[in-house]
């Protein structure tokens, strides 16, 4: 009986040792707060060129961490008043500004890559991106391409090529797993025997929502998407011919069906899927591959911080040459 009172006498003292420990944390509690200094803005570059097409630029300057991300504070980033001058080596040729209301149709795609806005968004908002209507400056095999951007005394360049294309050999789906309806798209390519080859893969569902949908009529994607892990390198297959397989991307803040439930990231049997393979140079790889590192550890507190790597000199972004090859795959087991 004695016993037991000590071990009660003992439990009950380490209890008031454990409070008397965390109101002493609490009582030494003290507000901090620490001034971040201002950032410098910067000239931001996000544009492509590709084989046959004409070059798409949107030119913006990066703000502060903690400043509002609204769509119109988004709007206001994009600036149509700098002077962006584009080479191909032999023609220098300043481009032009179209906005929103005034971008060609064929370009609306691009523009929503770019952007992540859908054409509906853009229809409320001023954005305006620097193009050519130039034949000359459509991007061509094995170019490449200087662009020079200069905005409120600031002046950024940056330099891509377009490399010459490296076709799929052959293109399929297949169903995962258990599921019966939804799998993964599946390639085998080629890689020449030159090492530092690099590759992105795009895809984009060109048939229509079924009519018991909330989307109903509407088509799957409205642009080519980037799956999360789109780039590789050939430094472990160099020479070689090799299998891989991609899951699906979805676009920037889509709030659609099968964006939000258990079909996410599935393609599904009976979607007509177009894939767009793109040889890169290296500046884009870089780019695409630490963003891309970023965004997948992203609130992770074992991630290694690091700066997504960018090649444009004096700012910010990507200026990327896409050499593409086109192919569609209708989704069957």
């Amino acid at each position: 009986m004695k016993k037991n009172f000590s071990m009660i006498q003992k439990n009950r003292i380490l209890i008031l040792f454990a409070f008397a420990v965390i109101a002493s944390l609490y009582a030494c509690e003290k507000e901090i707060t620490v001034d971040l200094p201002a950032a410098v803005p910067k000239i931001v570059v996000e544009g492509n060129i590709e084989q046959g097409q004409a070059p798409l630029v949107l030119i913006s300057k990066s703000s502060s961490f903690f400043a509002p991300t609204d769509l119109n504070s988004i709007q206001n980033l994009y600036r149509s008043d700098a002077v962006v001058t584009l080479s191909n080596g032999t023609i220098e040729e300043e481009l032009i500004a179209i906005c929103s209301a005034d971008i060609p149709e064929e370009l609306l795609p691009l523009v929503t890559e770019i952007t992540g806005f859908t054409a509906e968004q853009l229809s409320q908002v001023n954005i305006c991106a620097y193009t050519s209507f130039n034949p000359q400056m459509r991007g061509e095999l094995d170019k490449s391409y200087t662009l020079k951007v200069e905005l409120d005394a600031d002046v950024a360049t940056a330099v891509t090529k377009i490399n010459k294309l490296v076709p799929l050999d052959s293109l399929w789906f297949r169903v995962s797993g258990n599921t019966d309806s939804l799998g993964f798209l599946y390639a085998v390519i080629s890689d020449p025997d030159t090492l530092g080859n690099a590759y992105r893969w795009f895809a984009k569902r060109i048939n229509s929502y079924p009519e018991w949908s909330d989307d109903a009529g509407e088509q799957k994607d409205q642009g080519f998407i980037a799956p999360l892990g789109s780039v590789s390198d050939d430094v472990f297959f160099n020479g070689l011919s090799f299998e891989f397989g991609f899951f699906r991307g979805t676009a920037p803040n889509s709030g659609k069906e099968d964006d939000v439930n258990d079909e996410r990231g599935f393609y599904k049997i009976g979607d007509t899927v177009v894939v767009k393979g793109c040889v890169i140079d290296r500046g884009v790889f870089r780019f695409v591959s630490s963003f891309e590192d970023q965004v997948a550890s992203s609130g992770s507190p074992f991630a290694s911080p690091a700066n997504v790597f960018t090649n444009v000199e004096g700012g910010l972004g990507l200026w990327a040459g896409y050499g593409a090859v086109y192919d569609t795959v209708i989704c069957q087991p």
